[in-house]
């Protein structure tokens, strides 16, 4: 759909596709915005990539690229485009740009925060490195830059288990998510400790994980009555729940996985209903791609931050190429080498 350029035909493919998402009133004016960003991208040799949160019209009319932070990171890394317009929010576009140094990153709005993110900073993470020194550092990729630089190596949802995997019978710190730390570990066979709760210079052992009290305001949110409720009212229905959710909703649920691991689950199954536990929209982009499944509407759990992205404001992001990202280059050596050693692994 990125590639239509006739009005028109982008309101069918609107009409025929996302008439259960985008309401009929807004056809015309979405395809003729759209019509313009995907004109400006071969204007300005741009690219967009689009996080599986996104809106369903910026999701489908116009990301060339679509995925989770893993996807997104390794195809920001392949691409040849000079410009790279990151319809997420911040930190995944630093990331574009840590990759891509050359090349200019864009965000089309001004702020798009994390609360996760925004949970930790590069002080923090040298300070737990001075308490428990030699601890191998694994951050998850929904961190700053700054964050990413103090790192020994990056994860993301999708391949958190497999990258502490990759560092056998050592302690490992974990951070920022709380709950992403408490799943991992319980797959991983670890124990969660908090800086609190084991002294400076005490002896961990290889199955100590030192976590951090970061939490995504919108995981947490969910509750295991959220999964009994569901089950109660619609029987039948798979409950899929993100890793960031708490680990007893994760552990109630009948599968849990990034964003683009739930995708792959619900193309691939064959059970009619799913309730997903994560952000809303993307229920609206895999309902759109799968109109023979049911995605029940049982949450209005909305990422603040990702709702700030708009087609209106990704086209005035290419117009006047604006809220351009930079990372100072100590800064982006340093984590790119974190992120390399993630990619290095898969």
């Amino acid at each position: 759909m990125s590639a239509i350029t006739d009005i028109k035909d982008m309101a069918e493919w609107i009409a025929q596709h996302l008439r259960d998402v985008v309401p009929e009133v807004e056809w015309r004016t979405k395809a003729e915005l759209a019509v313009e960003i995907n004109r400006l991208k071969q204007e300005r040799d741009a690219v967009i990539l689009g996080h599986n949160y996104m809106e369903p019209a910026v999701y489908h009319l116009v990301s060339d690229i679509t995925g989770d932070s893993l996807e997104l990171c390794r195809k920001a890394a392949e691409t040849r485009h000079q410009v790279i317009v990151f319809c997420g929010v911040e930190f995944m576009a630093e990331t574009a740009k840590i990759i891509n140094p050359d090349r200019t990153v864009l965000i089309p709005a001004q702020k798009a925060g994390c609360s996760l993110a925004q949970s930790i900073t590069a002080e923090d993470v040298r300070a737990l490195k001075h308490q428990y020194p030699g601890v191998p550092v694994v951050t998850y990729i929904n961190t700053y830059a700054d964050v990413k630089a103090e790192t020994d190596i990056c994860c993301t949802s999708g391949n958190a288990a497999k990258v502490v995997a990759s560092l056998p019978g050592q302690a490992v710190i974990f951070i920022p998510d709380e709950f992403l730390a408490r799943n991992v570990a319980r797959e991983t066979g670890k124990t969660v400790l908090f800086p609190e709760q084991a002294s400076a210079g005490c002896s961990l052992s290889g199955s100590n994980f030192i976590a951090w009290h970061g939490r995504c305001e919108v995981h947490e949110l969910f509750g295991v009555e959220d999964v009994t409720d569901v089950r109660r009212q619609f029987p039948g229905t798979v409950v899929l729940a993100h890793p960031e959710c708490p680990p007893e909703v994760v552990e109630a649920s009948d599968f849990s996985g990034s964003t683009s691991a739930m995708i792959r689950y619900v193309r691939d199954n064959p059970a009619p209903r799913y309730l997903l536990l994560t952000e809303c929209a993307m229920a609206d982009n895999i309902m759109a791609e799968n109109p023979d499944r049911e995605m029940l509407r049982l949450c209005s759990h909305r990422c603040p931050h990702m709702a700030l992205i708009t087609l209106e404001d990704t086209l005035e992001a290419l117009r006047q190429m604006q809220y351009e990202i930079q990372v100072p280059e100590d800064i982006r050596g340093r984590a790119k080498g974190a992120i390399d050693r993630m990619l290095a692994i898969g």
